[in-house]
């Protein structure tokens, strides 16, 4: 087991592919295509302007802490542990809505954003333009 920096729980490491036990509402879980490491990826919006300021990962307990406390809560892959937006940065996200895609394996959580969004200290992650061909209406 790891524990979390910021003196949260501990949270067990499951093998890769597993979904991680929670208490995600069964009806909320069945909806869920994971992918082979058990997460659904969430696309994280400002609720009052709909800017896209972020993509993070899921499982199903970050989905259900995310929903009962009203922080976006995420699975870091890297560090193998939950973490809440702003615990450490001071970079706060406030839950104002989530739904769930048609193909159940996508969240697009509306937000509340204090702070930046990216932890490069920017508002939004999605900040590189690439160059692109713009298409026309047929």
């Amino acid at each position: 087991m790891r524990t979390e920096q910021s003196g949260t729980v501990p949270v067990p490491e499951p093998p890769a592919g597993r979904v991680r036990s929670s208490a995600l509402a069964p009806d909320v879980a069945s909806r869920l295509r994971r992918n082979d490491d058990g997460l659904v990826a969430a696309i994280v919006r400002e609720h009052s302007t709909g800017e896209v300021l972020m993509m993070a990962w899921m499982d199903d307990e970050a989905l259900h802490r995310t929903l009962t406390t009203g922080r976006a809560t995420y699975w870091s892959r890297s560090r193998q542990e939950y973490w809440v937006k702003g615990a450490t940065s001071g970079h706060h996200q406030y839950v104002r809505s989530v739904a769930l895609d048609c193909d159940g394996d996508t969240v697009l959580v509306s937000v509340e954003q204090v702070g930046a969004a990216c932890h490069t200290g920017a508002r939004t992650c999605f900040f590189t333009e690439l160059p692109a061909k713009q298409g026309s209406p047929a």
